[in-house]
């Protein structure tokens, strides 16, 4: 037997051996399996529920559905006779839009900050940080009139410019973490290669702050996607509302159809849920590479 193969073995072995969890790792475990279900379990119920039918809301609760009665009619009812999918293509157009833009912005003003160096950049440095930390709902009041002045009321080019507003500070400052990240002898090459400064940025740069430009976009879509009152006061056409404002339509003024409410919030989650799990790792690596400078 090789001295290899022995040592590989004897590492087999040991691990075969490993020792018994302590009464702290056990402890760490059953918290962190108790705060998982803590947190998914309004999800869970709410899946749940949206399979149930209306005659069944408000009988004795029990955890499932009888599976004689669980329907899907809820479902139907809410594509086929709402404007659910109008809400929703709106929330879609917007969210999408508000992330091409941050994405696009964020990269070229963090691109800026982290290769040059002129007068007055570490004053607007601290004043985008400034304006990230300032509630967005004070905004609303003058962009409301600002918007009206300029007819973008009930339009989706005034919701992307209200959520722009409110998704490129953090994605300024993340960007410009991550560019800091990357050396600068990476542009130095390019350059020796007769790149320009716009070649630089998107054929060398960019493609290496992948991961970034990722988490910019995650976070500027959910965002955009999950918002409400911007979208319940910029917005009062019920053909241009979005999806999270088209949800309180199912809150009546005496009764509110919880069967729809919680089909119609299962459906308005399957994008973000869907984004995330896809774009999971570069979101980690993303923040991870955002927060950290040289």
């Amino acid at each position: 037997m090789s001295e290899a193969t022995a040592a590989s073995t004897a590492r087999a072995t040991r691990s075969l051996r490993r020792k018994p969890l302590t009464g702290a790792e056990i402890a760490t475990v059953v918290i962190t399996v108790v705060v998982c279900l803590m947190i998914a379990f309004p999800f869970l119920w709410m899946v749940i529920t949206s399979f149930f039918p209306p005659e069944e809301l408000f009988t004795p609760q029990r955890l499932l559905p009888r599976i004689e009665t669980a329907t899907i009619g809820n479902y139907v009812q809410l594509i086929t006779q709402s404007k659910f999918l109008t809400y929703t293509a709106n929330s879609l157009i917007v969210s999408c839009a508000a992330m091409v833009v941050s994405v696009v912005l964020s990269s070229l003003s963090g691109y800026a900050f982290s290769r040059y160096r002129f007068r007055g950049r570490r004053l607007i440095m601290v004043a985008i940080i400034a304006v990230h930390l300032f509630p967005f709902v004070i905004l609303i009041t003058p962009m409301y009139a600002f918007f009206s002045e300029l007819q973008l009321l009930n339009t989706h080019l005034g919701l992307i410019i209200a959520y722009v507003a409110i998704t490129l500070p953090f994605a300024s400052y993340l960007m410009l973490g991550f560019f800091e990240t990357i050396p600068t002898s990476l542009d130095e090459a390019a350059r020796v290669d007769g790149c320009s400064t716009v070649g630089v940025l998107f054929r060398v740069v960019l493609p290496v702050a992948w991961p970034g430009i990722a988490t910019v976009g995650i976070n500027a879509f959910i965002l955009s996607w999950e918002e409400y009152l911007f979208a319940k006061v910029l917005v009062t056409d019920d053909e241009m509302k979005t999806v999270q404002v088209g949800l309180a339509n199912f809150f009546g003024e005496f009764t509110t159809r919880w069967d729809l409410v919680m089909a119609a919030s299962v459906l308005a989650s399957v994008p973000t849920i869907v984004l995330f799990a896809v774009a999971q790792r570069r979101l980690v690596s993303g923040l991870a590479a955002g927060g950290v400078k040289e």
